[in-house]
């Protein structure tokens, strides 16, 4: 019984703590909204603040989807390991191998190009959503025109001597699975993951389909402007092609919170492919205390706590899903704008708050 009351203790602390940064957001960070959902050996729990609609003033509703940007690697790279383990690919084949002249030109060579390099981010591969200008000349893009406005610049780096995220490298991997397979990546991430694991709320859109199913907030943006006044954009209905396999997925903070609690958990793949996704390498010029490992990152928080998932970030919406090296303690996090003000930067600094409140080595206590 003692030890019952102590638990509900900790878990009623943490609560408290994460609701406060959550209210902090919106009316100091100036968010529209937020929501969040923890998961651990009690159960899940949610908290929200704020609205989903700035218009009709709802409120964030646990079911509502979200385009989840960069989580989208996640997903990509879980694929990947899971054609690796039925032998179809290995992390060692180049890019060359399996997309043949598709990656030269400007320092970029695909006969140096391995799997794991793309998936890694130390690739040396020129980032496509870096050349923002080329994204504006067209509706929609192919993948295959994505990797060319990368290719027509220099190389970050030769394969394999450095580090730098590169959104290109995931459009690659998404080629690679769909030449491997011979089958849309949208198949094989709903075959693959999203059916078996119920995540009734997750789907990469197929296409230049901009539409966000119903039920989901609208999401909101300011086009990256760091002035407090900038105008506020709505921005739910995007053409999600120029991300694709890079950051193009939409989902749920209950899905989200299943697929990561499975992944973490080892449930989704063999143990040798368990062990090479969470193999890390350092990062440069990404997130604070950040490691990167093939589609998934570790995170140093302030208080010197590690937890293990993903974060994602598109125009209107941005996310961070992390947890426990096991998968008994989750944080899904959602906010339905791509700017804060007050005491952070961007969500980012909200994220790291609310990481610290759950995780931190004061959660205990109530202090984040």
């Amino acid at each position: 019984m003692e030890e019952a009351t102590s638990a509900a203790h900790v878990t009623r602390a943490r609560s408290d703590a994460v609701q406060r940064v959550l209210d902090q957001a919106v009316t100091e960070g100036g968010v529209p909204g937020v929501l969040a959902r923890v998961r651990d050996l009690g159960g899940h729990r949610y908290a929200t603040a704020g609205v989903a609609d700035t218009w009709t003033r709802r409120a964030r509703r646990p079911e509502d989807r979200f385009r989840i940007g960069s989580i989208t690697k996640t997903f990509v790279a879980t694929v990947v390991l899971n054609l690796v383990a039925d032998g179809r690919l290995a992390l060692e084949d180049t890019v060359e191998r399996w997309l043949p002249g598709v990656v030269t030109g400007n320092g970029h060579d695909g006969t140096t190009i391995t799997v794991r390099q793309l998936l890694d981010h130390t690739s040396g591969v020129f980032s496509h959503t870096a050349d923002q200008p080329a994204l504006s000349r067209k509706e929609s893009y192919t993948p295959e025109e994505l990797v060319a406005i990368a290719m027509a610049h220099p190389a970050d780096f030769p394969a394999g001597t450095g580090w730098a995220y590169s959104n290109t490298n995931y459009v690659l991997a998404g080629m690679i699975v769909e030449r491997v397979t011979g089958r849309p990546l949208a198949d094989e991430i709903a075959d693959r993951l999203a059916r078996p694991l119920g995540l009734t709320g997750t789907s990469l859109p197929r296409g230049a389909d901009p539409l966000l199913p119903a039920p989901h907030a609208r999401h909101y943006t300011k086009l990256l402007s760091p002035d407090p006044d900038a105008p506020v954009y709505d921005v739910t209905e995007l053409e999600p092609s120029p991300y694709g396999a890079a950051g193009g997925m939409i989902s749920t903070a209950a899905d989200l919170d299943g697929f990561f609690t499975a992944l973490l958990g080892g449930h989704l793949l063999p143990p040798e492919q368990q062990r090479e996704m969470f193999t890390v390498v350092p990062t440069e010029d990404w997130l604070p205390g950040a490691a990167y490992g093939l589609g998934v990152s570790r995170l140093t928080l302030p208080s010197g706590t590690e937890v293990w998932g993903m974060g994602g970030a598109l125009f209107g919406s941005w996310s961070y899903v992390y947890g426990t090296r096991e998968g008994t303690h989750l944080l899904a996090v959602n906010v339905n704008a791509d700017w804060a003000t007050g005491p952070w930067a961007d969500p980012v600094g909200i994220f790291t708050d609310l990481l610290e409140a759950e995780f931190g080595r004061g959660a205990d206590a109530g202090t984040p």
